[in-house]
């Protein structure tokens, strides 16, 4: 009998010390960190959660686990990734030491919660400075905003956990609200503020929106909170008087979703009535006219007047996609969606264009999902907060490494499982001369010379090296 041979080769395996190292590509995290100082930034808000005797540094837990969550954990348990490197990560505070850096933080929520965002902005503001002409919204001005988008997700918990509720699509858990800084099209993006709420809490309560876009505005570098450089979107959540009119009041750019005002019967005469030449041609995601879509102003065809001044009414018309399924507002087979906006710049396709390219919000929320947020792992609802505020740590640390590391490269565009697969975990070595570490990276690894490049980049912002890259 032939003996058959194998796909791949047979390799004797056992446990032994090596000078090998796990998520070597990891030190582009850890040279984001000393880029930005987030680790000082850190310990010095997280100050007075520090026993007396500890020798753990509250702030150094928490960027652990913020790592950690970046280099695809999604649990406490998961820092053990980074003890077992302590020649990359330094030294790495035990499981009970971390539980018990949680359970302190969440004893005083709220001032720990402001401590770590107070620590966030200033990092912000540094990051984004060294990122120049490349940080969001830079130039920021009325034609180019700053652009903030709002969205919420759903959070199934499979526990009874602290507050957890039955959701809008029969589902059990939480219904977090995001605000994120868009990067645009040459980037990712970066959030800005977390409300954890209840699993049944509302989709456009006014409240909670409010809460979240006025602790994003704070995270805003140089104090700019206000003005038309800054564009607000929303999806039909935010389409309430209330949340328009604080909008218009803090002086806001938005483009929100909405729903046309009246009955469906009303709705579908008044729409029917519009002239043709009053459409004119959408565009399609890269720019281009799209066949088969059109958009038009019916700001004066509809009974705005209880709505802020300025507000302007703009519908999309499109046919559907085969296989879609047709909605009672249809009008003769056509998608109607509509949404409003205060910008007076701008043609109508590429108003439209801007709303519609709100949807990379669902895009950061998949990414956050990603970094630790498709599953609460704690109990209490404190403790969850802080963990979301440990989420959008570890995503603007990712964020802030595409930014400042990968320019230029198709890598600035990777989301979170794609950068743990080509970069994350590079093969690699440390080895150790006189008092100097070297990583060596594994030089046949494709994307090895993306992460040296990296932390070249990422060295040239800093005051000088303490790991040099082999």
């Amino acid at each position: 009998m032939k003996k058959r041979s194998r796909s791949y080769p047979r390799v004797h395996v056992d446990t032994s010390a090596s000078g090998a190292v796990g998520q070597a590509g990891g030190v582009l995290l850890t040279e984001t960190v000393a880029a930005v100082g987030l680790d000082a930034a850190l310990s010095a808000a997280l100050a007075p959660w520090r026993k007396s005797l500890a020798i753990h540094d509250p702030g150094k837990v928490v960027l652990d686990l913020a790592l950690t969550l970046a280099l695809g954990g999604d649990c406490l348990a998961d820092i053990a990734l980074l003890r077992a490197e302590p020649g990359l990560y330094g030294l790495v505070a035990s499981d009970p030491t971390v539980s018990r850096t949680i359970d302190a933080l969440a004893s005083d929520a709220p001032a720990a919660l402001a401590a770590i965002d107070a620590a966030r902005a200033a990092v912000r503001a540094r990051a984004w400075a060294l990122a120049g002409d490349r940080a969001p919204g830079h130039p920021r001005s009325a034609a180019a905003p700053l652009v903030i988008d709002v969205d919420a997700t759903l959070v199934t918990a499979h526990s009874e956990k602290e507050q957890a509720a039955p959701t809008f699509k029969r589902g059990f858990g939480f219904h977090p609200l995001w605000a994120f800084c868009d990067h645009g099209g040459d980037g990712t993006g970066e959030p800005l503020s977390v409300l954890l709420r209840k699993g049944n809490a509302g989709s456009n309560t006014v409240t909670d929106h409010k809460t979240v876009l006025r602790a994003a505005l704070v995270q805003l570098p140089g104090g700019r909170s206000r003005g038309k450089n800054v564009l607000v979107r929303i999806d039909g959540a935010g389409g309430t008087h209330e949340l328009i009119e604080w909008l218009t009041r803090r002086r806001l750019a938005y483009s929100v979703g909405f729903s046309l005002p009246g009955d469906l019967a009303s709705i579908q005469k008044k729409l029917a009535e519009v002239p043709e030449q009053a459409w004119t041609p959408a565009y399609d995601a890269d720019g281009q006219i799209r066949p088969g879509a059109w958009v038009a102003e019916l700001t004066g065809l509809f009974d705005l007047s209880r709505w802020p001044a300025g507000m302007r009414l703009i519908v999309r018309k499109e046919r559907p996609h085969p296989g879609a399924q047709l909605r009672v507002t249809d009008v003769d087979g056509h998608r109607i969606t509509a949404f409003v906006t205060n910008s007076k710049r701008g043609q109508l396709a590429d108003l439209e264009l801007r709303h519609r390219r709100r949807a990379r919000a669902e895009d950061r929320i998949r990414c956050a999902k990603d970094t630790g947020l498709t599953n609460l792992p704690l109990h209490d609802f404190a403790q969850n907060q802080i963990w979301c505020a440990i989420v959008a740590l570890a995503c603007e640390l990712t964020a802030w490494m595409q930014a400042l590391a990968l320019t230029g490269h198709d890598a600035r565009r990777w989301e979170p499982k794609r950068l743990r697969l080509r970069l994350f975990t590079v093969p690699a070595t440390l080895a150790r001369t006189g008092r100097r570490r070297l990583l060596h990276l594994a030089d046949h690894h494709p994307w090895a010379a993306t992460v040296t490049d990296g932390i070249t980049q990422l060295r040239g912002l800093t005051a000088g090296p303490a790991l040099a890259p082999g």
